[in-house]
């Protein structure tokens, strides 16, 4: 199992969703995230100048089976690619277990319905 962590514009974010969807990922977190990146500049609004080097993003955090990474990780360079800087990152980290709390299941059946693990 894998943990799929993606930083992405906030536009892109039901774009990013809906693809994720289309794959088959049906399960992800998501939050609200602020971040400095390499872009600094200050722009002025009726006569105040505000630093705009805090970028705010959605942070996605997607659990799969190890067969879903690589669709997991297109679905979200397709649909979240603008080819400009600040598209984001994405970070895949291992996963030592998974428990469903409702049924004591363990590992990569833990993610999805048996059903669809199989």
């Amino acid at each position: 199992m894998k943990k799929i962590e993606a930083i992405i514009r906030k536009t892109k974010f039901e774009d990013v969703k809906e693809a994720l969807l289309a794959a088959d990922i049906e399960w992800f977190s998501y939050f609200e995230v602020r971040g400095v990146g390499k872009t600094r500049q200050a722009r002025i609004y009726r006569g105040v100048m505000y630093d705009t080097s805090a970028i705010e993003r959605i942070q996605m955090s997607i659990v799969v089976r190890d067969i879903n990474v690589e669709k997991t990780v297109k679905a979200i360079i397709s649909a979240a690619q603008t080819g400009e800087i600040g598209d984001g990152r994405i970070f895949v980290l291992p996963v030592e277990d998974a428990i469903r709390i409702r049924t004591g299941e363990r590992g990569d059946i833990a993610l999805y319905n048996a059903e669809k693990a199989k």
